[in-house]
This record gives C-alpha cells, sequence and structure tokens, in this order.
C-alpha cells in the first residue's frame, strides 16, 4: 500500500502556501534564531490559537525573496509524492495585513513554480473577518492575474466572525473576472456555513465537514457535483474534530458527496498528502480502488483540470 499510494499520481488542490513552511525552511530565512524556537512557533491549542500561529510563521516571510525560497521547498516535497498538480493558495489577505505588496511576491512564487515539475496554479485568499472591503480588494489583486496563472479566488479564516454574506459582490465580481470560487465553510462552522458559501458561487468547499450533519446538504452537493476538499489531519490538529474515529469522511463518501484529499497547511498539522491517503486507508477503510478514484477525482474537480499520470 505504500508503495502504490506513493507511486499513484496525485493532485493537491487545498494547500496553503504558508502553511507548509517548514520550521527548517524558516531557520534557513533566519538562521540568528535557534530551530526550536522556530518550532515553538507551531504549537496552538485550538482552531483560533492554530490562526494566530498561522499569522506568526507568515509574518516570517518578509521579502519576496522569502516567498520564493519558501515555495521551492514546497514544490520539491510534492514532487517526492508525486503530485503532479497543484493549486497553491496565497494568502494575499495576510500579505496586505502585513503592508506587503502582493505583485512582487506573487512575481516571486511564479518565477519558483517556474522550475518545478508540478504544474502549479494559484489560488488568491481573502480573510473573512477582515471584512468585505478587504476581500473585494483581494479579489481585484486576483482578477488581475488571471492570465498569470491565478485561476481561483476563496475566502478562509473565522467563519464565525466573516459571514459569507458580507462577501456577495466580490464573489460576484470574481466570477465576472474569470476566476473560479471557493470558500472555507463548515469547518468551524455548522451545515448553514457551507450553504452560505454555496449561495455565494462556490464551486468547491474547503473542508465543509460540517455536511455530514445535514442529509438534505449531502444529496445537495452530490446531485450538483460539488466536492469537498477534505483534509483529515487538519481538522484532528485544529480540535474540529476531537477523535479520529469521529471524522465524517467515510459518511459523506458513502453518501456520494464528491471529495478530494488534501493536506491544508502540512507544516502546521505534521502532514503529508501520502500520509492523508494512508490515514483514509488505514482508518476509514478505504479500499485500493476507492483511493484511486478519489485520486483521479482530484484531478477531474481541479480549476485547470490536467490530465492524470
Amino acid at each position: 500500500m505504500a508503495d502504490f499510494l506513493l507511486e499513484m499520481p496525485k493532485v493537491e488542490l487545498h494547500l496553503h502556501l504558508e502553511g507548509a513552511v517548514e520550521p527548517e525552511t524558516l531557520h534557513e530565512l533566519d538562521p540568528n534564531t535557534p530551530l526550536e524556537d522556530l518550532r515553538r512557533l507551531y504549537q496552538y491549542e485550538d482552531f483560533n490559537g492554530f490562526l494566530k500561529a498561522f499569522a506568526e510563521v507568515g509574518r516570517r516571510l518578509r521579502t519576496p525573496e522569502d516567498y520564493g525560497l519558501v515555495t521551492r521547498r514546497l514544490l520539491e516535497r510534492l514532487e517526492a509524492q508525486n503530485v503532479q498538480y497543484a493549486e497553491i493558495t496565497l494568502a494575499a489577505g495576510v500579505a496586505l495585513w502585513k503592508g506587503h505588496e502582493v505583485g512582487p511576491i506573487f512575481d516571486a512564487v511564479s518565477q519558483a513554480a517556474a522550475g518545478s515539475r508540478v504544474r502549479v496554479r494559484w489560488i488568491f485568499d481573502a480573510v473573512r473577518q477582515f471584512g468585505a472591503e478587504h476581500v473585494r480588494q483581494v479579489a481585484e489583486l486576483a482578477a488581475e492575474r488571471v492570465d498569470r496563472g491565478v485561476v481561483a479566488f476563496g475566502i478562509g479564516g473565522s467563519e464565525e466572525r466573516g459571514p459569507a454574506k458580507w462577501f456577495t459582490e466580490a464573489f460576484a465580481f470574481a466570477r465576472s473576472a474569470g476566476l473560479r470560487l471557493t470558500a472555507h465553510a463548515g469547518e468551524t462552522g455548522g451545515p448553514e456555513s457551507v450553504w452560505a458559501a454555496l449561495r455565494l458561487g462556490a464551486e468547491r468547499i474547503g473542508h465543509g465537514i460540517a455536511a455530514a450533519r445535514d442529509p438534505e446538504l449531502m444529496r445537495h452537493l452530490r446531485e450538483r457535483d460539488i466536492p469537498l476538499e477534505i483534509c483529515i489531519a487538519s481538522n484532528l490538529a485544529t480540535g474540529v474534530v476531537k477523535r479520529l474515529e469521529d471524522h465524517p469522511i467515510r459518511r459523506l463518501y458513502d453518501a456520494g458527496v464528491p471529495i478530494v484529499l488534501n493536506t491544508d497547511d502540512p507544516a502546521m498539522f505534521g502532514c503529508t498528502l501520502v500520509g492523508e491517503y494512508r490515514l483514509a486507508a488505514a482508518r476509514f477503510g478505504f479500499s485500493e480502488a476507492e483511493l484511486r478514484e478519489v485520486a483521479q477525482d482530484g484531478f477531474r474537480y481541479a480549476f485547470d483540470a490536467p490530465a492524470a499520470g
């Protein structure tokens, strides 16, 4: 099974660049700070603690060159797992919060990705709790780069402090600019948060595990062929699922809800994409044939769908 999972062509559709920065890579950027001190940045107790940790790691990325380095290191790890295509989420909203210009950062990550065997596309992500004007600004930045590999626009952050209804205009603008749409929803929020993201026009749902509590929502996702970007280790690490055996991935899959497996923030959660597939097999009984189907669906639901293999 280990060899099969490693050799199987795979995609990552829910992968945050800043959450994929390993402590060792931060140490490359800041060799004067002890590695153990950097590793402590990755410690948190709950979802809000994770958001603060994510922001603290992101704060350590100070220049476009820093972003270029972390992109190269991430793509090296993806290549080693036979990830053939990745839609990497760039926290453009966090960059704005830090007072950085997004343009030079995007130039740097694009140049870094150009040398990889992994085919890369980009998703610009806004921070829900920063409000409608902020989200619109990120959508505009994404729209300016539609012809440079930015395929989608989305929102992350706190579902409770940034309700989806605030962002109707921003999502309509993004769609009109040729961007595909995604949204984090149903991670810390309930099924209604997923419904609200769907009303915005989201074509994929980041996490969406709360859908397992709403049979009508599961039926809607199945019939409309709207996939959930499932991230098992992430949900455990942030505490939104308390025990591994309680994760609803099997219920969702058996109900016919389309799913794809992803790592979310692999450095923050100590996971790999191969490890996510291994968890699905070992703890949730996914067969080799089912895992192949999930992997193929990753290619199928990609916003710039490549051929598998």
